[in-house]
């Protein structure tokens, strides 16, 4: 099965379909072209578009993100505060080293290419990667496909029979789930919590120790992200000049931080979740939970009910991190939320232009809630409906990002989200018996209403706010 490292990874941003998908699958082909030997031989090379990555591509970075995957840069390694230098470099110079090595003329203008109407049959966010030698023939070619989350796929991988992969995958999991209803059997029949039952099939990926150090590090990743959106003033890229937020907020809570409001405990999750989303939008770092454009939800959460830091950045990793007694409840919210992601992945999509926004949104307010209420004490049955709550009331969320931009509705979004995510672990745990509806048929209820909504409303911003909100 996928690791739950699969679904929580370092990237930047604003988008995890359309700048660390682009980013990813430049690399990929530089590998293609090495393994065949045409590396040397490649005198241009020509980046198609397609269906959403054409539609919003400007608006989530994605030119930037290609030229940093052909430069040979890793989403997970790279400095984002040197990102943008080196895509004016090779914007100014007009010249491109493939893979750091490589020496090529690449006008980013003329060499990526939107194709605004070829709208993919496979999946909505498709890039087409040509190379071509001094004499103008072409030397290879290839469509990759960003499926959400920052993960790629060959249109060989999406062809083959999803059937196949699942039983293929499924010998590589000690305790292997294809759905809510096995994994909470395998709980049921080894008397274990769900983030007892990822952690031992993540022992099946790599030793325990290097898991934990790899779950501390997102979570330090997380808290980081946290801490810079609370210190950065000032106004977001792009033409809608939306202006951070975050930091007043938290100026305003931080000065009162006795007040008696019972509401303030929105605030406080408002601003953590506003503080990442704000980091996201100015490509900044932050960590796939399971998209950038959710990224605010499990972080905020995190922040408030887990990681024993004071309310200021002061206090976050920069300054000695999260404190050693609050480790294990990130570990088990990390485990717990990236074992509801996986079922999502599998059974359905985290792709906003494939579901919409209660793919991305909608997933991560699901896997927030079910991840808090096991830090709670949640049974494995509470978490699972902990996860169909935090799903059920965000059905039919629509994508339709304001410019192409992942700022409104999406920053909000993500706040929204993160209060809506701990309402439901505490339904879940009020629960004394299993709800009529399961996970496994909200999973299946989103998947479908994916499949019927119009594609004006799945990361096109060709409907809802993006056609009725002037921008600028």
């Amino acid at each position: 099965m996928l690791s739950v490292l699969d679904i929580f990874r370092v990237g930047i941003g604003p988008s995890s379909s359309h700048t660390v998908g682009p980013m990813r699958i430049g690399q990929r082909f530089i590998v293609a072209l090495k393994k065949r030997g045409l590396l040397d031989q490649t005198d241009r090379v020509l980046v198609e578009l397609q269906g959403s990555l054409a539609l919003t591509g400007k608006g989530h970075a994605t030119p930037k993100a290609v030229v940093l995957g052909l430069l040979g840069l890793q989403p997970e390694t790279l400095d984002p505060a040197t990102a943008d230098a080196d895509v004016a470099r090779v914007t100014q110079d007009g010249r491109l080293k493939l893979g750091g090595t490589h020496d090529i003329a690449f006008d980013p203008e003329a060499d990526i290419v939107f194709a605004y109407d070829n709208i993919p049959d496979l999946h909505p966010n498709a890039m087409e990667m040509s190379a071509f030698d001094a004499d103008g023939a072409r030397l290879f070619s290839r469509t990759y496909f960003s499926t959400g989350g920052g993960f790629i796929a060959s249109r060989r991988q999406l062809e083959r029979p999803a059937k196949g992969d699942l039983v293929q995958a499924a010998t590589d999991a000690r305790f292997p789930f294809g759905s809510a209803a096995e994994l909470l059997a395998h709980c049921a029949a080894e008397n274990m919590a769900v983030h007892e039952l990822i952690m031992a099939n993540e022992e099946t990926h790599r030793p325990r120790a290097e898991t934990e150090a790899m779950l501390d590090r997102i979570g330090d990743v997380m808290m980081a992200c946290i801490d810079r959106g609370l210190r950065t003033d000032g106004v977001l890229p792009g033409k809608l000049r939306v202006k951070r937020r975050a930091p007043a907020l938290w100026r305003k809570l931080v000065e009162s931080p006795n007040s008696n409001e019972r509401e303030q405990l929105f605030d406080w999750l408002n601003v953590y979740a506003m503080a990442v989303n704000e980091e996201n939008a100015a490509g900044g770092q932050v960590v796939t939970a399971p998209t950038n454009g959710a990224a605010g939800i499990i972080p905020s959460v995190i922040r408030h009910y887990c990681s024993g830091l004071e309310t200021g950045p002061e206090s976050g990793p920069e300054t000695g991190g999260v404190k050693a007694d609050c480790t294990a409840n990130i570990r088990k919210l990390l485990l717990t939320a990236g074992g509801i992601g996986l079922l999502y992945k599998q059974r359905a999509s985290i792709s906003g232009a494939e579901m919409g926004c209660q793919g991305e949104v909608g997933v991560a307010c699901s896997m927030a809630a079910g991840g808090l209420a096991a830090v709670w004490g949640a049974t494995p049955q509470q978490v699972a409906t902990a996860a169909e709550i935090g799903m059920e009331h965000n059905l039919g969320l629509t994508c339709d990002p304001v410019g192409g931009l992942v700022q409104i509705p999406c920053i909000e979004r993500n706040a929204i989200g993160s209060v809506k995510a701990v309402n439901a672990a505490r339904l879940a745990l009020h629960a004394s018996e299993q709800m009529h509806v399961s996970l496994d048929q909200v999973i299946e209820t989103m998947r479908q209403t994916g499949l019927d909504m119009s594609t004006k409303y799945k990361e096109t911003s060709q409907g809802g706010l993006a056609v009725n909100v002037i921008e600028c």
